[in-house]
């Protein structure tokens, strides 16, 4: 009845009461702002977008017929509600393209990508983010620990319990409060679950960093409660569905005018989550590269307003959608396939099943906010000043001139974006959090590699409960392993939770087990008296997709070398970096 009850709320629209609009303050994040001037940036989005496609007649055309193909052959495959709605139009337009004279064709491109802008646009409602930061945490203590709600509402405002033992922010947060006030923050992390944006979100407020921008996507908002906050809370609408050309373009042009009006952002490069748990080396930064557009914009109009990007990343103990995740990733539709309608985030009793489950967990999920760069991929100092290879400050602002003139260049900052996603990878690794579950999947998937030579990936998937290691062997590989890890991280290369730092091998195994068994439907591993069985590979290779960078440097064993060096060729991953760009992203 409870489950019943609550996946009920969840599908009720939520309608805040009557209240007086709030009226921004002059100390408001600059979000705060945002709901007073989104009719104006929906505006220029329109006007410049429908600028580049209206000059001559054979460009109108050319969008207007794009446009309308691509939304005839996406609306006939949705066979919805919005197909019913929409695909009149559309075919009346791809009808009539032909007939329209020129004033006409240039309305229906402004028409069409005001449409779209519209669409795009979220909204920030102030009350809204007070209601989340006051009673989302206590809301989430009442469904993973009934017991302790009473003490998470006795506490002051400020004071969430469970969810600070839950959630642990890193990085130099002193330096991020400083430059949010000077300039622009692009925070771009890893992307491993549905839950990043909100997790992202909690973890600012919780160490008392603005709230961003952020694009979600679209299939996000079908649930009415989700849908709800996320609207209200920064995020705009990513339509995956629609391959316009047009509406991409729309989709930068939001970005790049939000972050020229100084609204902190958040991207994911990824793209998308990483089906495969593995650190992501292949970056999409099509809406990353706005900001350097922005920043370029600015200049050229004689605004000097920085820009910096935050590399971050975001390390789960337990991944809510970990068993669809890598499903999806292991079949080759899945390799193709953007949107997943169908997984755990989309259930409201897994959502139950992962919280409570993690209860109890200190830090089951980690923030790291690494330090800044700016958008050329150079390291800063503590007042956002770029930094050369030699390390004396230069102006970013000479990246973006032309004769000591700034100019707006495309083709010059796409090339520039292509080098920081080269220092953005390097950042993933050196700031990626390693936590239990990655560790003991390592030792045990490396031993099923080691001893089952000959067999590739797919045919070792198969090989369930065969492989076994006696307790003490398994805790003391694991120790090693750790203590690799930990001598890594102070050359720099990775980092190691605390609980993985300071934990007895044998209470990291422990760990491990008791965080996969009991919620996944499946079991990664097995206890039995005093061996531990590798009971489902592909869970394993899941948790330990995180180490693939870094597997041929964990080798303690000879016996494992030849092993190592298969995982490390996992996902065509691409290897570490070189020493001459981790110095420059350092």
């Amino acid at each position: 009845m409870k489950l019943k009850a609550l996946r009920a709320l969840s599908e009720r629209p939520i309608r805040l009461p009557r209240l007086r609009p709030y009226v921004p303050q002059p100390d408001d994040p600059p979000i705060f702002w945002f709901d007073g001037e989104r009719k104006d940036i929906v505006r220029e989005v329109a006007r410049r977008v429908t600028a580049r496609h209206t000059a001559d007649r054979r460009r109108m055309e050319l969008v207007l017929n794009e446009t309308a193909l691509a939304e005839i052959r996406r609306l006939e495959s949705q066979r919805d509600a919005e197909a019913a709605e929409r695909l009149p139009f559309w075919r009346g337009l791809a009808r009539s393209i032909a007939r329209l004279d020129d004033a006409q064709k240039r309305d229906a491109v402004r028409d069409i990508v005001t449409r779209y802008a519209e669409d795009v646009a979220g909204n920030f409602d102030p009350r809204v983010y007070r209601l989340a930061k006051h009673a989302v945490p206590k809301l989430l203590t009442g469904v993973m620990a009934p017991s302790r709600l009473p003490e998470e509402l006795a506490t002051a405002v400020d004071g969430h319990t469970l969810i600070g033992e839950l959630l642990q922010v890193e990085g130099d947060l002193h330096r991020l409060r400083h430059l949010e006030k000077v300039g622009t923050l692009v925070y771009v992390p890893t992307h491993s679950s549905n839950l990043d944006s909100v997790v992202i979100g909690r973890a600012l407020e919780q160490v008392g960093l603005s709230p961003v921008i952020y694009g979600a996507g679209k299939n996000l908002f079908t649930n009415p409660m989700i849908s709800f906050f996320m609207h209200n809370l920064g995020a705009y609408r990513v339509d995956r569905r629609v391959q316009a050309r047009v509406y991409k373009e729309v989709l930068k042009v939001f970005s790049q005018v939000m972050i020229e009006r100084g609204y902190h952002s958040l991207f994911f490069p990824g793209g998308t989550r990483s089906r495969s748990n593995l650190i992501e080396s292949h970056l999409k930064l099509g809406l990353a590269g706005s900001a350097l557009s922005a920043f370029a914009h600015n200049r050229v109009r004689g605004v000097d307003r920085p820009v910096w990007f935050v590399p971050t990343t975001i390390n789960y103990e337990l991944v809510l959608e970990g068993e669809t995740l890598v499903e999806d990733w292991l079949k080759d539709e899945g390799k193709a396939r953007y949107i997943i309608e169908d997984d755990e985030f989309s259930r409201l009793d897994r959502w139950i099943a992962f919280f409570r489950k993690i209860v109890g967990l200190k830090a089951a999920c980690i923030i790291r906010f690494g330090d800044p760069i700016d958008c050329f991929g150079n390291p800063t100092d503590d007042e956002g000043r770029s930094l050369g290879p030699s390390g004396r400050s230069i102006d970013a602002g000479s990246y973006v001139e032309r004769r000591g003139v700034p100019v707006e260049d495309a083709a010059r900052d796409a090339a520039y974006t292509r080098e920081l996603a080269d220092v953005l990878v390097a950042r993933f690794r050196q700031d990626t959090v390693l936590m239990a579950t990655s560790l003991v999947a390592h030792v045990l998937f490396r031993r099923l590699v080691r001893e089952t030579p000959g067999l590739d990936l797919f045919a070792r998937l198969r090989v369930r409960g065969e492989v076994a290691l006696p307790r003490t062997e398994l805790a003391a590989e694991v120790g090693a392993l750790r203590d690799r890890l930990v001598a890594l991280q102070s050359e720099g290369v990775v980092r190691v939770s605390d609980t993985v730092r300071d934990a007895e091998p044998a209470a990291l195994v422990d760990r491990a087990l008791a965080v996969w068994n009991g919620y996944h439907q499946r079991v990664a591993a097995r206890a039995l008296d005093a061996t531990i069985t590798a009971e489902d590979p592909t869970l394993l290779l899941y948790y330990q997709n995180r180490l693939v960078p870094f597997a041929n440097l964990l080798v303690t064993d000879e016996a494992d070398r030849a092993a190592a060096q298969e995982i490390a060729r996992i996902g065509g991953a691409r290897p570490l970096l070189g020493t001459a760009l981790a110095a420059r992203s350092a």
